[in-house]
């Protein structure tokens, strides 16, 4: 899978990407991971990108043609037109269904605004995707962006260690992750569960199966109303909201 990524900070993501699991992937050759830097393709002898906005205001505002043409070279050498993400505060918040989804790609292009903004034009033009990794403002789109290749990245078959790990994180079925245990047996008088030490692995699997119910309803009940639960297991979570009612009526 080959990340691009347009932006004014090359060495930002480049940066962040080469270490830990991506930098691994890269490596491999499992993903590839470029950033193309729009001023290189800013057509001002002092390479500027920016201007300010036309009816006024504060900040700056990213032209539109160094971001066009940085696109538009991209196409011309790779010989496709890949789907282009832009980040903005404005999109939809990214989650693990559109990580899935988006993981089926052979190439996806980032677009990092930075300043006021990004001329609308050249949104219309290049981009197809509007995303956001929250409800807040940050500097530029370099972060998110980073944020994004590394949760995509996890899904590409051979980059993680244990092919299998990736399907069974957090909202894997829209459930939570369950507790991990490592060595030592007791630590700080706090004892790993009996279940996982039996090596029956159809109990540790629906121990890990009701622990994951368990915590999606006490920290993310919100993701409940999604997630792919079997009859005993929609018992279950019937039981446990039935507890947890009766103690916030005791403490009426």
């Amino acid at each position: 899978m080959n990340f691009h990524i347009l932006t004014l900070f090359p060495e930002m993501v480049m940066g962040g990407l080469n270490t830990s699991i991506t930098g691994r992937a890269i490596d491999k050759g499992l993903i590839s991971v470029e950033a193309i830097n729009i001023r290189d393709y800013s057509k001002d002898k002092h390479h500027h990108v920016d201007d300010a906005p036309y009816g006024g205001g504060a900040g700056m505002v990213m032209q539109p043609e160094p971001i066009y043409d940085a696109y538009e070279a991209l196409a011309a050498r790779t010989g496709k037109r890949p789907r282009v993400i832009y980040l903005t505060p404005q999109g939809q918040v990214f989650n693990q269904k559109i990580a899935e989804e988006l993981a089926k790609e052979e190439d996806l292009v980032f677009l990092c605004g930075h300043y006021e903004g990004i001329d609308e034009r050249a949104l219309e033009l290049v981009v197809t995707d509007y995303l956001s990794i929250g409800d807040y403002v940050l500097t530029g789109g370099e972060l998110p962006a980073m944020v994004m290749i590394d949760c995509i990245s996890r899904l590409v078959p051979g980059v993680l260690n244990n092919d299998v790990s990736a399907e069974f994180e957090s909202f894997h079925d829209n459930l939570l992750e369950y507790p991990q245990y490592t060595r030592p047996v007791v630590f700080m008088d706090k004892a790993v569960p009996d279940v996982l030490l039996t090596g029956h692995h159809k109990n540790i699997e629906t121990w890990r199966r009701q622990k994951s119910i368990e915590r999606t309803l006490e920290r993310r009940p919100d993701l409940l109303k999604d997630a792919v639960l079997d009859k005993k297991e929609k018992k279950y979570l019937e039981e446990l909201i039935r507890q947890k009612e009766e103690k916030e009526t005791k403490k009426l």
